[in-house]
């Protein structure tokens, strides 16, 4: 199969929200959800793949002529390209009832290992989810990172006991799933976190802990404090709050502030090799991307998923050979026009 292939087959299995688009931009599902699109009028989702597309990178061949190696290591965890799945839950209602979040992951996690990168796995209300995520993770010994949502603390404590007997390389946060229409007034409760409630997560997590939901200089030096390994500049795709700014726009400014003390990760309207690149030259270590991973599964399963990494690889070496960069540490600003 292509990737276009995979696409069309997603066609035929996706919900009556996600169209399966050629380009994943936010328009045709604008203002969906549950679905794919963004809370509000739709604007975050569009303005976050936008702002990439706005960039435009500096291309340079005068240098040594050698391979690329585009490999990354995050916490232990070697990995061919610096790109991880977003994590993703309750695909049934926003994607369609082809899969529920335990098939999904089972798919996914394995075929992102097996395709040599990572999948960050979602959360539910339903505690089979992360029972389920923790059986995935035991057949890829640990290659994955679990996240958990800002349920309340006994809650997050009880997730947390059962992620850790897969011993994943990392286990994660997305802060910013308080602020999700369709977790609002659920059993468990979910909602935003202080500085100390975030000690005591991280204490309990005893393994690196990334904090997901970073839009501001000061979340940054928080989720520092607090004691977060890694963060992912995130606004979780444009679904929790409209009108903010695009993941591109804060990440300079977030990695001026902490990104020699810390790792950190963006999300966000991220779909191409290019992308990634673009990424990386503005400070981040690696991305996380999502819309597009569920395509891959619904349309192509595990195969899918092998085709669109191969696609990202191409294409992120493609463009740090154009742009004289023969390796990820080579990548920096002056590689961005403008910059």
């Amino acid at each position: 199969m292509t990737y276009k292939e995979v696409l069309d087959q997603a066609r035929t299995c996706m919900g009556p929200y996600c169209k399966s688009c050629p380009t994943c931009n936010g328009l045709a599902c604008k203002n969906t959800v549950p679905g794919p699109g963004a809370k509000g009028i739709g604007t975050g989702f569009i303005r976050n793949y936008q702002k990439w597309q706005e960039l435009c990178v500096n291309m340079d061949t005068i240098c040594e002529n050698k391979p690329v190696d585009t490999s990354f290591t995050l916490f232990g965890q070697k990995v061919d390209i610096p790109v991880f799945a977003a994590p993703v839950g309750a695909v049934t209602k926003h994607y369609g009832d082809k899969y529920d979040d335990l098939q999904y992951n089972d798919i996914l996690v394995p075929a992102c290992a097996e395709a040599g990168i990572a999948a960050f796995t979602g959360d539910g209300t339903d505690p089979a989810v992360m029972e389920g995520t923790a059986k995935a993770l035991i057949k890829t010994h640990g290659c994955g990172v679990p996240t958990i949502k800002p349920w309340n603390m006994e809650t997050v404590k009880e997730k947390l006991d059962l992620v850790k007997t897969a011993d994943p390389f990392a286990i994660a946060m997305d802060i910013d799933a308080a602020g999700l229409p369709f977790l609002q007034n659920m059993t468990p409760p979910a909602g935003s976190k202080t500085v100390d409630e975030l000690k005591q997560i991280v204490a309990w997590a005893e393994k690196p802990f990334i904090l997901k939901g970073i839009m501001t200089v000061a979340g940054a030096k928080k989720a520092l404090e607090a004691g977060a390994s890694a963060i992912v500049v995130s606004n979780h795709g444009g679904r929790v709050l409209d009108q903010c700014p695009a993941t591109a726009e804060v990440l300079p400014a977030i990695v001026d502030a902490v990104g020699d003390k810390m790792t950190i990760l963006v999300d966000g309207g991220i779909r191409t090799g290019m992308d990634v690149f673009k990424a990386l030259a503005l400070g981040a270590d690696a991305v996380l991307i999502a819309r597009p991973f569920v395509n891959m599964v619904y349309g192509g399963g595990a195969d899918g998923v092998k085709i669109y990494v191969e696609k990202l690889k191409a294409e992120l070496a493609d463009t740090m050979a154009m742009c004289g960069a023969h390796c990820l540490a080579d990548i920096n600003r002056s590689m961005i026009y403008g910059y």
